[in-house]
């Protein structure tokens, strides 16, 4: 549960963001003043504190420095109603995460208090050194027995007590960004702010705002000055997914970051000076980018310092059945009461695909798995058709995803034998005249399960042969099975 400290001295404000962020999921706790917020603040230990700038008795920037000295991991958004006011900006300064106009623009607060959100979770969830070699025990997925995964735990161990500037690498979806936080966690920064930062993800146009700031009117809509990331990161970490794919000219502000500590924002001359620790990753060969200069190699020799790679799963296919036994225990412990088990032939599927979107794919694959199965394991009618091999054919894969489609006429048949098909159009009518009569018939899955029904009961249970004739595959009719639960009805070969 996230749990938010809002502090304002407005009823209505109060009352606006309990309306908005009503949810089982979400805990506000509410202080009229900075002296009451900050008597709170230890009993709850929020992951987000939402504050006024101006308010009676202690102000904003007054209370946002004391909470930054209790705990400088925890995101504080300010609010104002006077945006263009140097006293936004020195919260900013001061450590803010970011600052809120009144009134709100309600996706626009949703959209930055998820984010903020996130950061907080970002810098506490930590992983032990002690606990890599564990699996049963890591609470992020870094698993893995496997020698590449080793080497990877013991870097991360080695640059514990380092400053040095980390280079991630790695195909999409192998865990670089949970590699970033381990090395994160475990420096001696761990108490400081921690910013990742997705470079593919942001416009170029707006990426150099987003990491050096902006002064009012450098260009169309900067109707403020603009705090960017590295002034906020101070002191702390900040983490640059995707480096590859950043425009040449913001590799040179990034360069001149790492060369002297310096940059300026966007439309100023003026040096601002940041201790910012850099981990950047991405699933490029910089080497390659090197050589066709869209990467700069100055810039690709500054971030090599230490360099991780990180192994394709296909690499380490003896950790699959340890990363299985961990996204079961934790989609088990999210959900509750969904399997905890796997059968031999579905992790034997498992280990034998060769996994193109990695750790990531696989996390996908169990959540997906455990959805449709209806048993108290997973079964290999359970895993979706790439993992089983049948991608190439396009009927399965329309037929195992979504409701169960007419097959294609045969190429060799002629046309005389779609003159005796049944009248299709009639017949879906008649469906929706019954659906408007009887407002609790589901039509797709009352077709469905009677056609299933029929095929099975014309085939005498032959599976293959009824999976033939309604034009899908046999894992998909054993799913159809048992979502509607025909076993109880049908005798089954």
């Amino acid at each position: 549960m996230d749990k938010i400290l809002l502090i304002d001295d407005e009823s209505d404000v109060l009352y606006a963001f309990r309306r908005i962020f009503d949810s089982p999921e979400t805990e506000i706790t509410t202080a009229t003043s900075g002296e009451q917020g900050l008597e709170l603040y230890p009993r709850i230990r929020p992951d987000l504190v939402i504050m006024d700038v101006r308010m009676g008795g202690m102000t904003g920037l007054q209370t946002l420095e004391k909470i930054r000295a209790l705990d400088a991991r925890t995101p504080v958004i300010m609010m104002t109603a006077y945006g263009t006011t140097k006293t936004a900006i020195e919260a900013m300064k001061l450590g803010a995460y970011d600052y809120l106009l009144k009134p709100f623009d309600v996706p626009k607060l949703q959209q930055l208090v998820f984010s903020a959100l996130k950061a907080s979770h970002d810098m506490r969830q930590s992983i032990s050194l002690d606990l890599l070699d564990d699996p049963a025990d890591d609470e992020l997925g870094i698993v893995g027995r496997s020698e590449p995964m080793q080497k990877v735990f013991k870097l991360v161990g080695q640059l514990a007590t380092s400053q040095a500037t980390t280079l991630v690498t790695g195909e999409s979806g192998t865990g670089k960004e949970i590699v970033a936080r381990a090395i994160y966690q475990n420096s001696l920064r761990s108490q400081q702010p921690y910013l990742a930062i997705n470079c593919a993800a942001i416009p170029e146009n707006l990426l150099e705002s987003e990491l050096f700031g902006h002064e009012k009117g450098a260009f169309t809509g900067a109707n403020a000055i603009r705090i960017g990331k590295f002034e906020q990161c101070n002191q702390g970490t900040i983490f640059l997914d995707e480096i590859g794919d950043m425009a040449v000219q913001t590799q040179t502000r990034i360069l001149r970051v790492l060369q002297n500590g310096t940059f300026e924002r966007v439309g100023s001359n003026r040096p601002i000076e940041v201790d910012v620790r850099i981990i950047a990753a991405t699933n490029r060969k910089l080497e390659e980018a090197v050589a066709d200069r869209s990467f700069r190699e100055d810039l690709f020799y500054r971030l090599n310092v230490v360099r991780i790679h990180l192994p394709p799963l296909r690499e380490r296919p003896e950790d699959i059945r340890l990363l299985v036994s961990y996204f079961l225990k934790k989609f088990s412990s999210i959900h509750g009461e969904t399997p905890e088990s796997i059968s031999s032939e579905a992790l034997t599927a498992l280990e034998s695909y060769h996994w193109p979107g990695n750790v990531r794919e696989l996390e996908n694959v169990i959540q997906r798995s455990l959805v449709v199965t209806k048993g108290d394991a997973i079964l290999i009618g359970d895993l979706p058709n790439e993992v089983l091999g049948n991608s190439h054919s396009p009927s399965s894969t329309t037929a195992s995803e979504g409701p169960l489609e007419p097959a294609e006429p045969n190429a060799k048949q002629g046309d005389s034998s779609m003159d005796a098909a049944p009248d299709i159009p009639s017949l879906a009518e008649t469906l929706f005249k019954w659906a408007k009569n009887d407002p609790e018939l589901k039509i797709l899955p009352a077709v469905e399960r009677e056609l299933v029904r029929c095929a099975l009961q014309d085939t005498k249970g032959n599976q293959l042969k009824a999976a033939s004739l309604l034009g899908i595959t046999r894992a998909t009719l054993r799913k159809r099975i048992e979502r509607f639960q025909i076993k109880q009805t049908l005798d089954i070969n």
